[in-house]
């Protein structure tokens, strides 16, 4: 017969393999968290429509069939995949406490968020040489930027994706959680995951560390030399309208580049560094580093490029007419 002791031990052991973690809505806000939820939902909103519309008009304008739009499509399929991937657990938080979340499904969460996030880093590489090779080789873009080179890039960027985030998430598997179980998010992140376990987790940290450089160490240097060469190029243009006109067309890519990187470096910093920094400020960061760029980049988009707005507004108008 077991003993008291006996019995602890084998629930000890249970939670360490089937380990559940919980997840954490707005420290000390719990009671307006259904409040809360408002501005998040109005987020949500403008994210998948204004993703899902620039999506559907890439598609099925003509127009729109030309390699920056493509990859434009990419980015807003990454920005809904990111939206999507994390909605569910962050209103279920809001709307009925539901913070409790098994290994496995935090796993896979997990494998969509970092992977839309690596593949949306890879987007905006991508875009960048759009925005050289046009600016740059304006005579040569049709024979570089041709359909298979685009399909073979977007490959690239999903195998990329699924080399560095699957191992990561395999050696995540392997680990034993025996301490206090709250995570510091209302998603699961995986620097915020490996922190709780009791296991030896070097080989997690020089794994994530080897997928960081291989992202974020080799794309923002490409995108900084892109735009150095494309400044001296434009610098090379003589009539400053013409030196303006040429320019604003990487506004938009600009726009998107910031607001995909600055959050998600002050992130990484804040979860490095920032262990004295009140669990709100985490939490809002956390929030923010998601929600931010898939809610801007179609609104910034759709002011900057005149081409797709002109593709939505004939859009609604036509749905208008039909009516």
């Amino acid at each position: 017969m077991l003993q008291p002791q006996d019995n602890m031990e084998v629930l000890i052991n249970l939670t360490a393999t089937f380990p559940s973690f919980l997840l954490t809505g707005i420290p000390g806000l719990q009671s307006v968290h259904a409040l809360i939820s408002i501005p998040f939902c109005c987020v949500y909103a403008i994210a998948l429509t204004g993703n899902g519309m620039i999506l559907f008009v890439i598609i099925t304008q003509q127009s729109l069939h030309e390699p920056m739009y493509y990859f434009l499509s990419i980015l807003s399929a990454a920005d809904l995949g990111l939206t999507v991937s994390t909605m569910s657990t962050t209103l279920g938080i809001f709307w009925f406490d539901a913070s409790e979340i098994s290994l496995n499904t935090c796993i896979i969460q997990m494998f969509f968020l970092h992977g839309f996030t690596v593949m949306e880093s890879g987007v905006l590489v991508a875009m960048a040489f759009d925005r050289y090779v046009a600016i740059c080789d304006p005579l040569r873009y049709a024979n570089i930027l041709t359909n298979s080179r685009i399909i073979q890039m977007g490959i690239l960027m999903i195998i990329r994706t699924v080399l560095l985030i699957v191992p990561l998430l395999l050696l995540l598997k392997q680990l034993s959680f025996c301490r206090a179980k709250v995570l510091s998010h209302s998603y699961c992140y995986h620097p915020d995951v490996i922190k709780l376990s009791c296991s030896d987790t070097r080989a997690n940290s020089i794994c994530g560390l080897i997928g960081l450089v291989l992202t974020t160490g080799i794309d923002t240097p490409c995108i900084v030399l892109s735009y150095i060469l494309i400044i001296r190029s434009v610098l090379n243009i003589t009539s400053p309208e013409e030196r303006h006109k040429v320019f604003s067309t990487c506004i938009s890519h600009i726009g998107a580049v910031a607001v995909f990187y600055i959050p998600m470096m002050s992130l990484s910093l804040l979860h490095r560094y920032g262990q004295s920094v009140p669990k709100v400020v985490h939490s809002m960061m956390a929030n923010i580093y998601l929600l931010l760029p898939p809610a801007l980049n179609p609104i910034i988009y759709s002011v900057k490029s005149k081409h797709i707005r002109k593709a939505i507004l004939n859009l609604l108008l036509t749905k208008e007419t039909h009516r």
